[in-house]
C-alpha cells in the first residue's frame, strides 16, 4: 500500500502546474550605419524576460550616444545619453549572442546604465567613451572577457566579433 500511495501522490504532484523558471536573458547589437538614413554604426544592450524576485517582466533596451549626434562629436568630448532603441529599428539590428542573467546581475546593468545617463558632463568621446565602451562595461559585469582594442572602437559590428571570438563558451557565431 504505501507504494501505491507514493505513485499517486507522485502523480497528483505531476498534474500541478511548475513554476515557470523566471530569467533575463542579456543580448549583444550592433547596427552597421547607414549615412542614408542618419544612423552612425552603433551597439546597445538588450535586457529581456522575467526576473525571479518578483515576476516582474522585462523587455529593456540600453546604448551609450552622443546627445546631439551632430559634427561636434568629431572635435572632442560632448554631452552623452543612454538611447532607447525603438521596436522596428531592432529588428534591423544584427544579434551577436545572448547570456542568461541573474535578478542581481539585471539591475547591477541598470545601475551601471543609470550612472551613464545622469552623468552631467561633457563625457562622450567617440574615441574613448562611446556605444563601444558601454556595452563593454556591460559584458564585463556579465563576466565575459572583453578587450577594446582602439582600432575597433567605432567598429560596433567588428568589435562584437572579437567579443564572441573571445569568449567561445558562448557558441556564438560572428556576424557577417
Amino acid at each position: 500500500m504505501p507504494r501505491f500511495l507514493a505513485a499517486f501522490v507522485l502523480a497528483l504532484l505531476a498534474l500541478l502546474p511548475a513554476p515557470a523558471l523566471a530569467r533575463v536573458t542579456l543580448s549583444f547589437h550592433s547596427f552597421n550605419g547607414s549615412v542614408f538614413i542618419g544612423r552612425w554604426p552603433h551597439t546597445f544592450i538588450m535586457l529581456d524576460g522575467t526576473l525571479d524576485a518578483d515576476g516582474r517582466r522585462v523587455h529593456e533596451n540600453y546604448g551609450y550616444t552622443a546627445v546631439n549626434g551632430n559634427a561636434s562629436v568629431l572635435h572632442g568630448n560632448v554631452k552623452g545619453t543612454i538611447y532607447v532603441e525603438e521596436e522596428p529599428y531592432i529588428a534591423s539590428t544584427n544579434t551577436h549572442f545572448s547570456v542568461p542573467i541573474s535578478d542581481a546581475q539585471y539591475h547591477a546593468i541598470v545601475a551601471e546604465m543609470a550612472r551613464w545617463r545622469d552623468d552631467p558632463g561633457q563625457s562622450y568621446s567617440l574615441s574613448h567613451h562611446n556605444c563601444v565602451h558601454f556595452v563593454a562595461r556591460v559584458a564585463e559585469m556579465v563576466g565575459l572577457h572583453v578587450e577594446v582594442p582602439q582600432n575597433l572602437v567605432k567598429r560596433p559590428k567588428a568589435w562584437l566579433n572579437l567579443i564572441t571570438r573571445l569568449n567561445p563558451q558562448l557558441g556564438a557565431r560572428e556576424v557577417a
